[in-house]
């Protein structure tokens, strides 16, 4: 009976208190923490191996002396126009001389010679551009060699007027400074227009190489009596 009553009242107490009759009864074993392995991966690097080309080689030749070759291109099959050489016109334009104040000059021959031979003389005819302000003009004229190129001191001549800018002049040999010193010669010639205060109105430039003063060689006369001479 005692005992019944020791234990309702140590359960009671135990109630009271919050004793967990567990406590006694069993020997409660503390559960180890676990143990934390650390478990280290290894990453493996990759080994590389070099691989080593193995370089080709080709053997270019090279040629000594050698003269490398242009290639020729290809004829045409177009045939190319041929001009022939009698067809060609070769450019033989005249220059142009200054004719400042006069329209037209003429002259009646290209050549003319010495005493003996005809024509002796030439004529020269010129037409002034202003008429009625041009009271004279005149002809300056000279030799001038054909072999040297020496020339002669200008003579100077007044044409005669004919009315409306017309002025005309025949010329002679033995008017001219120095003929008997030249032979076979160019006639050089220049015309000035002028006002009666002497004013120049106009002048040409000079002519040359267009009138040439020829010697006279008569072709001697064979008269009957030479020819019978000679022939005994």
């Amino acid at each position: 009976m005692k005992k019944i009553l020791v234990l309702l009242s140590a359960s009671i107490l135990i109630l009271a208190c919050g004793f967990n009759p567990e406590q006694f009864l069993y020997d409660p074993t503390l559960t180890p923490r676990p143990t934390v392995t650390s478990t280290l991966t290894s990453t493996i690097t990759p080994t590389f191996t070099p691989v080593t080309p193995s370089a080709t080689y080709t053997l270019t030749p090279t040629l000594i002396g050698y003269k490398t070759i242009t290639p020729t291109p290809a004829e045409s099959a177009t045939p190319t126009a041929f001009t022939p050489f009698n067809q060609i016109t070769p450019d033989t334009k005249t220059p142009t001389i200054s004719m400042q104040g006069f329209v037209t000059i003429f002259l009646s021959a290209a050549e003319f010679y010495k005493k003996g031979c005809e024509p002796g003389t030439v004529k020269f005819t010129a037409q002034v551009a202003d008429a009625s302000s041009v009271n004279f003009v005149v002809l300056f004229v000279r030799f001038r060699s054909k072999q040297s190129g020496n020339t002669s001191e200008w003579t100077s001549i007044g044409m005669q007027p004919l009315g409306n800018g017309t002025f005309a002049y025949e010329l002679t040999p033995d008017e001219m400074k120095a003929v008997n010193s030249f032979k076979n010669a160019w006639v050089e010639y220049q015309l000035v227009a002028t006002n009666l205060d002497a004013k120049e109105l106009g002048h040409t430039a000079t002519f040359s190489e267009k009138l040439t003063l020829l010697d006279c060689a008569p072709t001697p006369t064979v008269t009957p009596e030479a020819t019978a001479t000679a022939s005994k």
